[in-house]
């Protein structure tokens, strides 16, 4: 299934999102000639900082828009519209490198056995997600909002993927890809727009919540529950954890 994002208020306002990736490319340590695959690419910066090392990148995303201003950033570079649960390129890579992006993606499982497939053998993954607690007392403010709107709140209020160390691991094993480091870490990151800066975010981020959750009335009693744990002095800090990842294709 394809998503669309605005790539335009991705760039000028939520930049964090690439830029905490980059020390991920530390961690990948590309090298010349190779081929690395990016998978959620984004609008591509990260893609073009990996080919800087003289490594052949390609990046992948769902969204058309993304892609579309991939493309324009780097017209050098290879962008594909690619869901990474139903690629095809067997053995084809010697890594696969993906930011900020798999936690959208809810069918871990098809995730991790694509990725797998797609390393050529002893190859190698380095990925950064969401991970388990990540944006708690966000969506806690959201479970409190629909209790207060609708008297009732749905058991899962949380529509990404943030697994825990123990649970992605074991999906990334039972792959055939061996991890070989595995992180859990805070990283309160703050918004940028002020007292919009959470209504903003809900713009370019609360896709994958009923659009009835997406409505400024609603969004506004969100901020309520949300403020006096994530407002200070006039701007909005998200509770974000992630979860960083490396690991390597068990050679047969």
């Amino acid at each position: 299934m394809t998503s669309e994002w605005n790539p335009g208020l991705y760039q000028s306002s939520y930049s964090f999102v690439w830029e905490y990736g980059r020390d991920l490319i530390a961690l990948l340590a590309p090298k010349p000639g190779e081929r690395i695959l990016d998978a959620g690419c984004g609008t591509g910066q990260l893609t073009a900082e990996i080919a800087r090392s003289g490594a052949q990148v390609a990046g992948i995303d769902t969204s058309a828009a993304m892609i579309d201003q991939a493309r324009g950033n780097f017209p050098d570079l290879h962008f594909r519209l690619q869901d990474i649960c139903t690629m095809s390129c067997h053995a084809e890579f010697d890594a696969v490198f993906s930011n900020a992006a798999l936690h959208w993606v809810l069918r871990a499982d098809d995730a991790a056995r694509a990725m797998a497939d797609s390393l050529k053998p002893d190859g190698r993954l380095v990925a950064e997600l969401g991970g388990y607690g990540n944006i708690r007392a966000l969506i806690e403010a959201v479970r409190l909002a629909l209790e207060s709107k609708f008297g009732t709140a749905p058991e899962r209020v949380n529509p990404w993927f943030f697994p825990s160390v123990a649970e992605y691991a074991a999906i990334l094993e039972r792959h055939g890809l061996e991890v070989t480091f595995a992180a859990l870490f805070d990283r309160p990151t703050a918004l940028e727009g002020g007292a919009r800066g959470l209504a903003n975010w809900f713009a370019m981020f609360g896709g994958p919540l009923h659009g009835e959750l997406r409505q400024p009335a609603f969004v506004e009693l969100v901020e309520q529950f949300a403020a006096p744990h994530l407002l200070r002095d006039g701007v909005w800090f998200l509770d974000y954890r992630r979860l960083r990842v490396a690991a390597r294709k068990r050679l047969r």
